[in-house]
Parts: C-alpha cells; structure tokens; sequence
C-alpha cells in the first residue's frame, strides 16, 4: 500500500491545525506543501519560521513530502537557477526530500527544451549535496511522459526525477501504460486527480470522472512503485469545488479499492499479494 498526502492547494489559506486535521480524517501520513506567497511554505522563507513548520507537522506525524515550488526551468530569465536554488534550500530545512518544479517556458518556444536541461544540470549538484531532489512534473508546456523523459534522460542525473501528474499526459493523448513505460525509471512522486473531459479540467471527486484511476495505479503496481500517491485538489483554483475533506473521503474510497492494505486479501482481478497486478 502507497503512502497517502495532500497538497495544501486544496486548502489555500489554511493554517497548520486544520492541515492536521485534514490528514486525521483518513490514512494520510503526509502533506505536499505548496510553496508561494501567503502559503505556509513560501519562497525566502526565514529559518526560523521553516523549523517551526516542519516541527508542527513533525509533532503530529506528518511528513513534508514535497516542496510544490513554481519554479519554470525552461524559462528565459536570468534569475531562474537562483530561485531554484533558494527553493531547494528551503526544502532541505523543512526536511522535505523533493522540490516539484515545471518546464514553463511558453513564451519562449525556440530552445525550451535546452534550457530545462541546462537549468536542471546545474541544479543537479546542489540537490545531490542537500539531499533534496528536483521533479520535473509533467505539466504545462511538458504535458507528457514522453517529452519529461526527453529532458531527464539528457539531464543524467539520480538527483533530478519526475512528477507524474496523472491528468496532464492523459489529457494530451498519452495512456497510463504509454506514461509508465517512458517515465517509469524517474517517477518519484504521483499526483491522482480526477477531472470531467480532458478539456474541462475543474476538479472532480476522484472516481467520479473519467480519468482511468484504475490504470494508473495498475502501472504504480508495475512499476513497483514504493513513494507517495498525493491528492493534488485544485481548490485554490476552483474555489466552487468541495470542501478538501469530502475529496479525501473520495481519494481514500479509490484507493481503498485500487490499493488495498497488503494484510488484504486480494481478489481474483485485484493485486497479487505481492503489490503488483494480477496477470491472467
């Protein structure tokens, strides 16, 4: 059974209290913390105030499993490699073990891709000297699994992985099976989310919509995937959406089913014993 986090997008303006909270209405050990201004992890972030963080949720215990930054690593600014840098800092005192970041870049096509490896090969000793990885998540002007693995395969490095954010290759074409196969060796970390069509992407209660679930958490099962399965609800952008804590009954309901304990039984078509899909 995956450990189970939330990112704080599906609670923006909530204080630490009621992220604990949030976690205690289901098996969640960890939380995702998203990284911006007014948020609880923010970038330049005094020391001070960062050990605090990481001791609430410590004290309660919660993991910081990613830092959820906003950093672009195929922009064409200056200033990147420095904001990416003050991020991983960040990360490493909250004791947060990855740093998600996007390619970006949208308005400077010509290049894009250059850019993200070079950025992320420089990045790469200092993440390996704090301990922090980089995660390219498959996101914006990077939708796929295939175009990620593109850039992580020039970039070479074991400190620099991937985010599969399981609505965005889907909704560019790409199967769960597809993502898996290219993106496989640098997963670290998985965001589930649900959506109605792949072109309205307003949030949906997980197993309400019609991504196919069940097909991604068959490839983690491939894949022998072992890290977290994070709810990533898009609340801070959708304000209509419900409240976090009725998309975690859904979250856990889905997963429940998907991916059971593994004191469970498996069922005829369910996983083997082992973790991994059965095979007929």
């Amino acid at each position: 059974m995956n450990r189970r986090a939330f990112s704080t997008l599906g609670c923006p303006g909530s204080g630490l209290d009621e992220v604990v909270r949030l976690a205690r209405t289901g098996p969640c050990d960890g939380v995702e913390l998203r990284c911006a201004a007014g948020q609880l992890a923010y970038p330049g972030m005094p020391d001070a105030e960062a050990d605090a963080v990481a001791a609430h949720l410590a004290a309660a215990g919660l993991d910081i499993v990613c830092l959820a930054s906003y950093v672009q690593v195929a922009a064409d600014r200056a200033d990147v490699m420095e904001d990416l840098a003050g991020h991983l800092r960040l990360a490493a005192r909250l004791g947060a073990p990855y740093v998600r970041v996007f390619g970006g870049g949208a308005d400077q096509p010509e290049g894009r891709r250059d850019r993200a490896v070079r950025c992320l090969s420089r990045a790469a000793p200092l993440a390996g000297q704090l301990g922090v990885d980089v995660l390219l998540e498959t996101h914006d002007e990077l939708l796929t699994g295939a175009q990620v693995a593109d850039v992580l395969e020039a970039v070479g490095s074991p400190a620099v992985g991937s985010v599969w954010d399981a609505v965005n290759p889907w909704r560019a074409g790409e199967t769960p099976d597809r993502t898996a196969a290219v993106l496989g060796p640098w997963i670290r970390h998985v965001q589930f989310k649900d959506v109605a069509t792949p072109t309205d992407l307003r949030p949906v209660l997980p197993g309400h919509g019609i991504l196919p679930l069940a097909a991604v958490v068959e490839q983690l099962h491939r894949l022998g995937y072992q890290g977290w399965i994070s709810l990533e609800w898009e609340r801070a952008w959708y304000p209509e959406a419900a409240a976090l804590d009725r998309a975690l009954t859904a979250f856990h309901h889905v997963l429940d089913t998907l991916d059971p304990p593994a004191d469970t039984p498996p069922s005829p078509a369910g996983p083997t014993p082992s973790g991994r899909p059965a095979h007929p």
